[in-house]
Formats: C-alpha cells, sequence, structure tokens
C-alpha cells in the first residue's frame, strides 16, 4: 500500500474508533482494536488525547499490552506506565524481548521499578537486571539474548537434529554462533551454510569469517553503520573477555536509524525527540519555554550590537531597511553548512582526520558565495538609491558574512562535538547569533566609518 493510501487509513481508522469512543460503542472499539497490529496500536495510542489513551489501553487485550508497550514512544509510554500496579506490569513484562524489557524499565521512577521487580520470577528478573547493567545508547543496551549456540567440534547432522527438537527459531536468525564451553565467542555459521552442507561436515570449518563481533560497549550509532556497510541481518555481542553475550537484529538497528532522524529533526527546533504531540499544555508549553528563552537571549545580543550604531542609523534610514539582508542571507548560507556537516558527522563521512580539508572547502564556498551575492546586492542597490559608496558597503558586509557562515558552519558542529553537546540541538542558535552578529557589525560597522 502507498505510504499515502496508508495513512489516509490510519487517519480513517483513528476516526472511526473516536467516533465510536465518543458514542460509548466500547464493545465495538474492542472488536476494532483485536484486528490491529501491536505498530498500529501504539500509532492510535500516541495519535489520541491523553483521557483517550486510558480508556483505549484498557481497551487492547492484555496479551498485547507488552508489545504496544514497545512500539510506543518514550513520553506517551510513561504516561501510560503511570497508571499500570506494579504487578500487572510484570505480568506485561513476561513476553517481551531483553532489550524492550530494559527500555521500558528505564522510564520508571526508582520506587516503581524495585517494585516490578519484586513482583518478577527470577528468570525474568535476571534478565532485566542483565540488560540494565549496559548504557541504554550501547550495543549492550539495545542486544537480544535469543541467540543459537552451537559447539565446533560437532557434525552438520548434530546441529540440525538440535533444531528439529528445538522446532522454532528465534526472529532474524540468519547465523549460528559458534562458542567453546565457557561462550567464548570463537565465530559464526550461516544458516544457509548448516542447511547446504553435508551432514557429516564438522561445524568448524563452516565459520564465516566475515561476520565479526560486536563490543557490549560500542555506540548504538556505530552499531547502526557497521550494518549498513556490511548489510548484516545480525550481528553477536561480545563482552570484553569475549564471552557471546546475545545479538542485535536488524529490526533493532531500523529503530535506532529512525530515532536518529527523529532526533536531528526535532532537535532543530529544540524539541525532545521522544515529545508527545498530545502532551497537556502547561508540559508543552514549560518545554518550548527553555528554548524560546535561549534563543531570546541571543536575539538581545543582535539587538545590542545594532544599538552601537544608532547614530548612524538615525542618520540614513535605508541602513535601518537593509540592516536585515546581510544577517539573513548569512543564516541560510551558515545553515546550509551547518546541516552538511551534522549529516556528515552522523554518517561517519566526518571527524578529525577531515575536518581542515571542509574547513578550507566550505571556507573557499562562502568566499565565492559572497562574492557572488555581494556584487548582485551592491548592483541592485547602487542603482536603487544612485549611491555607489553605499553599494560598496553592503558587498563588503555581505562578503565578511558570507564567509563567516560557512567557516561557522563547519567549526560549530565539531566543537559541540568535542564539548559533548548535541549539534542538532545547539548548532543552529549558536549559528544563527554568530551570523546575526557578524552581519550587522560588519554592515553598520562599515558604514559608520564611509558613510557617517
Amino acid at each position: 500500500m502507498p505510504e499515502s493510501s496508508e495513512q489516509e487509513y490510519s487517519q480513517q481508522r483513528l476516526q472511526q474508533v473516536n467516533e465510536a469512543l465518543g458514542s460509548g460503542m466500547f464493545v465495538y472499539v474492542r472488536k476494532l482494536l483485536q484486528n490491529m497490529t501491536a505498530y498500529d496500536l501504539a500509532l492510535l495510542l500516541e495519535s489520541s488525547p491523553t483521557k483517550s489513551r486510558t480508556v483505549l489501553w484498557q481497551l487492547i487485550d492484555h496479551d498485547h499490552h507488552g508489545e504496544v508497550l514497545e512500539e510506543l514512544n518514550e513520553e506517551v509510554r510513561k504516561s501510560i506506565l503511570k497508571n499500570i500496579r506494579p504487578e500487572k506490569l510484570a505480568a506485561v513484562a513476561e513476553g517481551m524481548d531483553v532489550d524492550d524489557l530494559a527500555e521500558v524499565f528505564r522510564t520508571l521512577p526508582d520506587s516503581v521499578y524495585r517494585e516490578v521487580l519484586n513482583s518478577m520470577d527470577s528468570q525474568d528478573r535476571s534478565r532485566v537486571e542483565a540488560a540494565l547493567s549496559f548504557e541504554e545508547d550501547t550495543a549492550g543496551g539495545i542486544m537480544n539474548t535469543d541467540t543459537i549456540t552451537i559447539r565446533p567440534d560437532v557434525t552438520v547432522d548434530v546441529v540440525l537434529r538440535y533444531l528439529r527438537l528445538k522446532k522454532d527459531l528465534p526472529e532474524a536468525t540468519d547465523s549460528f554462533y559458534v562458542v567453546d564451553r565457557n561462550d567464548i565467542f570463537i565465530g559464526a555459521v550461516s544458516l544457509t551454510a548448516i542447511i547446504t552442507s553435508k551432514p557429516e561436515e564438522i561445524v568448524s570449518n563452516l565459520i564465516d569469517e566475515e561476520i565479526t563481533a560486536v563490543d557490549a560497549d560500542m555506540p548504538e550509532t556505530e552499531v547502526a553503520q557497521l550494518f549498513e556497510r556490511y548489510d548484516w541481518v545480525s550481528a553477536p555481542v561480545i563482552d570484553k573477555e569475549n564471552r557471546l553475550l546475545g545479538r542485535i537484529t536488524i529490526d533493532d538497528v531500523i529503530d535506532i536509524i529512525r530515532e536518529e532522524a527523529e532526533h536531528s529533526m526535532m532537535s532543530m527546533a529544540g524539541l525532545d525527540d521522544e515529545a508527545d504531540t498530545f502532551a497537556p499544555i502547561l508540559k508543552s508549553t514549560q518545554q518550548r519555554s527553555i528554548w524560546l528563552g535561549i534563543n531570546l537571549i541571543t536575539a538581545l545580543l543582535a539587538v545590542a550590537v545594532s544599538s552601537m550604531f544608532e547614530d548612524i542609523l538615525g542618520q540614513l534610514a535605508i541602513l535601518a531597511i537593509l540592516n536585515t539582508l546581510v544577517p539573513s542571507m548569512g543564516g541560510v548560507a551558515g545553515n546550509q553548512t551547518l546541516t552538511l556537516v551534522i549529516r556528515g558527522m552522523a554518517l561517519g563521512h566526518v571527524g578529525e582526520s577531515n575536518a581542515k580539508i571542509l574547513l578550507y572547502k566550505e571556507l573557499a564556498v562562502g568566499f565565492l558565495n559572497g562574492v557572488i551575492w555581494a556584487l548582485l546586492i551592491a548592483t541592485v542597490v547602487t542603482v536603487w538609491k544612485q549611491d555607489i559608496m553605499l553599494g560598496g558597503v553592503i558587498a563588503f558586509a555581505m562578503l565578511m558574512n558570507l564567509t563567516a557562515a560557512g567557516i561557522a558552519g563547519v567549526s560549530i558542529p565539531l566543537v559541540l562535538k568535542k564539548l559533548d553537546i548535541d549539534p542538532a540541538l545547539a548548532g543552529s542558535v549558536v549559528l544563527t547569533t554568530i551570523t546575526d552578529v557578524v552581519g550587522i557589525f560588519a554592515f553598520l560597522g562599515t558604514a559608520t566609518l564611509l558613510l557617517g
């Protein structure tokens, strides 16, 4: 189904459910929800006002609660979890994957988290504690423990008989992991190799050298890059002693890529990528006010620079009209470079080894763009106001600001990264401040010297 048709169908279904809820047709709503996938149910909850969510959650089949929690974004999940009793949450957690279970538990307050743990059986409790021992955004934090391991000295026939006894394979199984008696990772054998090899073939002869293990402490973004680079479907995860801990599958990586894309997009606007669209008014106001306050401070800095040239602005009204032009052009040019660099950093294309080359390149691009647009605007202003000196002033300011924008667009994300500050979140504000201040200072400062 095309994406647009799918979205229309989702909206129709949402409207259908909301109308039925409004009419009190709860039995009918329950039937509608039974035919929906966990992803669609999560989408329905995220697309509904807070009051409707509580009712919808109660109408969803309890057996599907765990799957739905896995699909929800963090803010919506929190709003639902706070209304679930610990013993009920322990029951919901039984069928969940380890990585999703850990993600859910990380959103719980400490007191609730301990209470839920005490309500779980020992096996589930150990699964959760093992998953939570790793940092959230690492390979260990997103791995699953549903792996099939085999010994290197057995034959293919033994492996096949073992698989027949198990009957079911974990989802996205494309390889089996070869370990010794101490669970030390030796290598991996593809499912294809097991199926197509002779029964008497020894497993150690089938190990695929191209399948490498991922360290449990590796950042999840680096894991996603490895999957993209080598077209993996799954990858084993090991600890520092080379012991096999679990595996990461392609569906986990797709979630990482989607979250990174959402994070970059929302951060550009100063919003949390897990923000709830239907969050309470006061909460949304508070979250956005912080970023608006930061923007106000930077805007006041630009105003302060303008006020330094109050005399020349009073003498020549045209300067006040043209004063917004230079900062605006610098902001657009700088954001082009900034977006390009942040994207390059996310994909692993930009680092310390090639940062200087990129800086020189963007400096040259900024300078050339500055020359082109400086000449164009100078011509327009000179013809318009019959004043070649005014045209020269704005041309110089334009050249300076576009050149500065190119340098800032590269430098800002690299510096912020070194300071452990998210470039997508803070880069745009810093850049706008620089292009505004440089643009205003270059334009009005030059005008003061030459026209005052």
